[in-house]
């Protein structure tokens, strides 16, 4: 399974969603679904606007979690 870690990162840089928002000029729902991890699809241009507004590589936002390991802690592997 694929996650988003963008309130991971928000929360480590202390950046609000409205901020992040007003920068990129991505809309608040688009930015709410992948705070909550809730995407069906990723958008090479969303993804695009939050990795250079964040200064984070596509890998830093996404990972893979392996079904398996969902509840150990060494559970993402990165998509470096």
């Amino acid at each position: 399974m694929i996650t988003c870690k963008l309130s991971t990162i928000l929360g480590a840089k202390r950046i609000k969603v409205s901020d992040v928002c007003r920068a990129t000029g991505i809309a608040r729902a688009t930015i709410d679904r992948y705070y909550n991890d809730r995407v069906n699809s990723f958008d090479r241009k969303v993804l695009s606007s939050l990795c250079a507004y964040l200064n984070v590589s596509p890998g830093d936002l996404i990972v893979l979690v392996k079904q398996e390991d969902l509840f150990d802690g060494n559970n993402t592997e990165d998509l470096r």
